[in-house]
């Protein structure tokens, strides 16, 4: 079964745009494992603009899931993830001025700098995963860096799955997979998954071990509940 590991970022953009501590971060992240995620995903950003270094670190001893904590590896992440130890980071290449991840790794042209970072981490014992677009020679690319896995950039695949163009969507990903398996990589996904899309996802990729979403399940959670999505979404990997 394709895990899911939970974003929980948008909680934290709730709480932060009144103050105070509601909605409780802490406890969002135990109610989602509690309905059945088997992973807590936060994206840390410089302007803490969401979740909050320190919600990183207060995070880190009450899970009971995988955390993973994704970002740009500059140096206060690079700290506060070799502080945290978590079991998987995921290196994403954000500017620090967008709204959220729009594109993933040039592997090549950054791969003696993936590779420095990615030795930084897993000394620790840390997994480390490399977000990248569904790219064929990116992803070998990425495999002489060090990483452990790769996670796809999903957001294309949501784009042309969206207007009904299923096969656009997804060939691309189909050989992205089969390359990461080749290359000896594990594989993710995240970004723009959704109730709507994830199941023709899931049955189309092969060797997927972990997806990431956060914003599509949050926003579906406010119409049908915080436990209704997280089930909804556990079938839709387990079943297809």
């Amino acid at each position: 079964m394709t895990k899911l590991s939970v974003n929980i970022n948008k909680f934290a953009t709730l709480r932060n745009a009144r103050g105070g501590n509601l909605p409780d971060v802490l406890k969002a992240a135990k109610d989602c494992e509690r309905f059945g995620a088997q992973g807590i995903t936060v994206h840390p950003r410089p302007d803490e603009r969401h979740i909050r270094y320190k919600d990183t670190r207060d995070l880190a001893p009450i899970l009971s899931t995988e955390f993973n904590i994704e970002g740009n590896p500059i140096d206060s992440f690079i700290s506060l993830v070799l502080e945290v130890s978590p079991a998987q980071v995921t290196l994403v290449p954000d500017a620090h001025d967008v709204i959220t991840s729009n594109c993933g790794w040039d592997t090549k042209k950054h791969k003696d700098y993936l590779r420095n970072i990615c030795k930084i981490f897993k000394a620790r014992g840390i997994r480390t995963s490399i977000f990248v677009d569904p790219d064929t020679e990116i992803i070998k690319h990425a495999a002489d860096t060090g990483c452990d896995r790769v996670e796809l950039y999903t957001e294309n695949y949501a784009k042309y799955y969206s207007v009904g163009e299923r096969n656009l969507a997804i060939d691309p990903y189909v050989n992205a997979a089969q390359c990461a398996k080749e290359v000896g990589l594990g594989l993710n996904a995240g970004h723009d998954l959704n109730l709507d899309n994830i199941g023709f996802f899931k049955n189309h990729i092969p060797h997927l071990l972990e997806v990431s979403i956060g914003h599509a399940l949050i926003c579906e959670a406010i119409y049908i509940g915080l436990e209704n999505t997280i089930q909804s979404y556990l079938k839709e990997l387990k079943n297809n």
